[in-house]
């Protein structure tokens, strides 16, 4: 038996080198089926709280895109979000502001949270850990499966933005001395089924889910990149600043992509129709767009961006302080 120390101690270090490394880690959160409640349920709820406080400039964004077909035909000037905001309350009165915000509620549960937990899902697919166990996310990768994840989520929660779209304008209608056309939520869907049955419910489906993919990708996918582009840049804890900041870039994200498809999804589910259901101003999406941008202009596809801006620039800061605050509360790692 060897009796020197030194050379035991350098034949141990040695077969210790020539041990099999571990591959690296993903630090991300285990995906169980609690997790995934939690999360859905922890984005219903930040939606909720979010939109509770900006939901007036959803209701002014939607007028102003729609008031836009208006202005075109009589020449008047389309006025802005806070002449729009005062109008609104002068005419109408303050309660108006909130119309349609029980459809609202209602398309969170499905939209917010259903877009977040399969951008979650998908996204763990494409997460790289390198090997000092730092987890990578291709930009292409992350707004791909923010794409795919919003138009699952809309083309699920269609039905619910045409009943909110006809609420938040129902007031202008009356001012304008047509027919009550929606009273309350209910009301809302049986107005559209009788219009057309069922499929009637996906009216506007094309511009919708292409804003909620752009919308998607904008805001959970931009939110998901900046955190992790921030936090190496700045050298930050996932914490307040961190996602204060990363919040920010993803609401103006959102709004840039969104909007266009947003005026023409607003118009669309907006238009009126004859006896027997048939459109009478659009035949479809596409010839909505055609016809937008050839009498009023490319620009017109950005009514209502300040607005949306200042509605999903915070939105997306309460919403995701709320998201992170609920899941600190139940122990789990940032988003």
């Amino acid at each position: 038996m060897d009796k020197d120390p030194l050379k035991h101690w350098i034949l141990k270090s040695n077969r210790m080198d020539r041990r099999p490394q571990l591959p690296p880690v993903s630090t991300t959160e285990p995906l169980t089926v609690r997790t995934v409640l939690q999360l859905y349920f922890n984005t219903f709820l930040g939606a909720n709280f979010a939109e509770s406080w900006v939901y007036p400039l959803d209701v002014a964004k939607t007028r102003m895109q729609v008031e836009g077909e208006e202005a075109k035909k009589t020449g008047a000037k389309v006025p802005n979000a806070l002449a729009t905001l005062k109008s609104i309350v002068k005419n109408e009165g303050p309660k108006t502001l909130y119309a349609g915000f029980s459809a609202m509620v209602a398309r969170n549960l499905i939209f917010n949270s259903m877009r977040v937990v399969l951008y979650d899902v998908f996204r763990r697919k494409f997460i790289k850990v390198d090997e000092n166990n730092k987890e990578t996310l291709s930009v292409s990768s992350a707004l791909s499966c923010g794409f795919v994840a919003g138009c699952i989520a809309q083309a699920m929660a269609n039905p619910f933005d045409i009943v909110k779209v006809r609420m938040q304008t129902e007031g202008r209608r009356r001012l304008m001395g047509h027919r009550p056309r929606v009273t309350n939520m209910l009301d809302g869907f049986t107005g559209i089924y009788r219009e057309g049955g069922l499929i009637r419910m996906w009216k506007g489906i094309t511009p919708s889910c292409l804003r909620a993919c752009l919308m998607t990708a904008g805001d959970v996918g931009s939110y998901d990149l900046s955190k992790r582009f921030f936090k190496k840049l700045l050298d930050l804890d996932d914490g307040l600043r961190l996602r204060f900041l990363s919040s920010m870039c993803a609401g103006l994200t959102a709004s840039v992509l969104s909007n266009p498809a947003d005026v023409i999804k607003s118009r669309v589910m907006n238009q009126q129709t004859d006896a027997s259901g048939k459109n009478l101003t659009y035949r479809n999406s596409m010839h909505c767009l055609v016809k937008t941008v050839s009498e009023e202009g490319p620009l017109a596809l950005y009514k209502g961006l300040l607005p949306c801006w200042f509605r999903l620039g915070p939105f997306s800061v309460l919403f995701w302080l709320s998201v992170e605050f609920l899941r600190d509360l139940e122990g789990q790692a940032g988003f």
